[in-house]
Formats: structure tokens, sequence, C-alpha cells
């Protein structure tokens, strides 16, 4: 397990990083106050996933050769960020279209349900990723070297 305070420093530093990646490629693309919202979406789910994601990279690379070390992380930050961010994104596009579904736990509610989170899941894969390029992906590439260099 990380240490608490390297997981709160790492978590603070990594949600940072995701931001930036965020605002940087919607600067000149869209209204400040639509940013602000995807700007801390980005934020938050890099907050949340950098803890679980370097405890999964220590996990898979114990006892591991530098390389694997190294991947392992890269995978690990790289799966858990990208969760944590959609399932944040899938929450608030599920909160926003539920005004318009059936009743809770209804046969037609659980089918509504499921397919606007997999719909939201989708619009973040296909609209979403894009905003972690190319900050985002060298952000990465330095914490999974760090990572690495700090297990050997």
């Amino acid at each position: 397990m990380p240490s608490a305070g390297t997981a709160v420093a790492g978590a603070l530093l990594w949600g940072l990083a995701m931001a930036a990646s965020a605002f940087l490629n919607l600067y000149y693309w869209e209204m400040p106050g639509r940013i602000r919202f995807v700007v801390l979406l980005y934020a938050l789910g890099g907050g949340l996933a950098f803890p679980v994601g370097l405890t999964l990279a220590r996990l898979v690379s114990r006892g591991r050769h530098w390389e694997t070390t190294l991947a392992a992380a890269f995978v690990c930050l790289l799966g858990a960020t990208l969760a944590f961010t959609g399932g944040l994104f899938a929450l608030q596009y599920r909160s926003y279209y539920a005004e318009w579904h059936a009743p809770a736990l209804t046969l037609t509610w659980a089918f509504e349900f499921v397919f606007t989170i997999l719909t939201a899941l989708y619009q973040f894969v296909v609209l979403g990723i894009r905003l972690y390029f190319p900050l985002g992906f060298a952000a990465l590439a330095v914490t999974s070297i760090w990572f690495a260099r700090q297990r050997r």
C-alpha cells in the first residue's frame, strides 16, 4: 500500500494534471462557464484514480523487473483514470436524464438506467478521451517512470 502522504500528494498532483489537460484542450473551443464543470470532473476523476491506480500497480509489479513495473504503472494509472472519470461522467449524465425516466425500480427504469450509463460511457470514450492528449499522456509517462524508478 502506498503511504498516506504519497497517496494524497499524488492524488492532488494527478488531479491537477488531468484538469490542466482538459482545460488546455477546451480553452479555445468552449465558453468559460462550460469548461469549469468538465475541468472539475477531470480533476476529481484523476484525484480519485491515483491512489487506486498506484495500489494496483504495486500489486501487479511486486518483485518484477523495471520494465514490468513501468508497464504496470502505465496501464493501472491509465485504466483507473479512465474508469473513475468515465464513471463520474456517466453518473452526471444519468442524473441529467433521470427527470425523463420511468419511476425507480421498475423494469422500464432498469432498461433506461443501463442504456443511459452505456451511452454515457460510449460518449466519454468517443469525446472525452481526446482531452487527455497531449498533456495527460505526458503526465502518465512521467508518473510511470517515477513509479518504476521508485520501486528499484
